[in-house]
């Protein structure tokens, strides 16, 4: 643990497995959810500004960064829920990006009255089908074919051009330092999936896309223009289905707009916390 009174960081056991987390600031409580791409690291330049204002949580999913990720099953929204426990946190603002947005969204609709605000983040949405893109269905398949060949380091690197670049752009058009950031986090992932693929994952049932009406909790949903048609429809739903919600579009970003474009993220965000308040 952290000398410091308003930081922690260490392992919660929870659920079987043992979970790193950080705390830090003093507030209201946030919670930042990382993508499948990433751990919570994808979260440095949110954490201690976000920390200025409210007491923010990362954590990295099991299986990812520090986090154990033991065979059997498990169900993510149940990690989240045990971990906030563990802080003695009761409701929190949620904010998660990508597989970290659709857990987000089936947490709210699993544990409402723990929920005070949901912001989604170019999320997946548990149910949803978007329409097909043949661009991105042909590029799909290039990754299963360096899936099959066993070949992680070209698995990652086209991990990153589809969801760091987007399909739209050139990897000379996207800050190197990001792509080489997320790179790391990925490959990392990648290189467990040995450990990962005994575990076994309790999808939401039924899942979230054909209940969206019941979230109540205020809700921003955030795209990047450069992202994938499949993910920026499944914006278009949450922003549709979900009552009250409000959508915010930050360009020239792809799947990682809060890494892209820190300050534009991070502006979109603290107003839309504040004007809760």
């Amino acid at each position: 643990m952290s000398n410091a009174t308003n930081s922690a960081s260490g392992f919660a056991e929870v659920n079987g497995t043992q979970i790193y987390y950080e705390v830090a600031g003093e507030g209201h409580p946030l919670v930042l959810i990382h993508a499948g791409i990433a751990d919570s690291r994808m979260w440095d330049d949110q954490f201690s500004v976000f920390a200025q204002h409210y007491r923010v949580l990362r954590y990295d999913l099991r299986g990812y960064g520090k986090s154990a990720c033991p065979p059997g099953p498990y169900a993510l929204r149940d990690d989240l829920h045990a971990l906030l426990q563990h802080l003695n946190i009761a409701k929190a603002h949620l904010i998660g990006v990508s597989m970290g947005g659709s857990l987000a969204v089936d947490f709210t609709l699993t544990h409402p009255d723990m929920v005070s605000a949901l912001i989604t983040v170019c999320a997946g949405l548990s149910g949803f089908e978007a329409p097909d893109d043949p661009d991105t269905t042909a590029y799909i398949q290039q990754l299963i074919a360096a899936d099959k060949a066993g070949d992680k380091d070209q698995l990652n690197e086209l991990e990153v051009h589809l969801w760091v670049d987007g399909l739209r752009r050139t990897p000379e058009q996207v800050n190197p330092t990001i792509r080489e950031r997320v790179r790391e986090m990925n490959g990392l992932a990648l290189s467990r999936e040995a450990e990962t693929d005994q575990a076994e994952p309790q999808r939401l049932d039924p899942p979230a896309a054909g209940r969206l009406s019941e979230i109540h909790a205020p809700t921003l949903v955030i795209i990047g223009d450069e992202d994938l048609p499949g993910v920026r429809a499944t914006a278009d739903k949450l922003a549709t289905d979900i009552s009250g919600a409000r959508k915010a579009v930050i360009h020239n970003a792809a799947h990682v707009p809060n890494m892209e474009r820190p300050d534009a993220f991070n502006r979109i965000v603290l107003d839309f916390l504040a004007s809760l308040a």
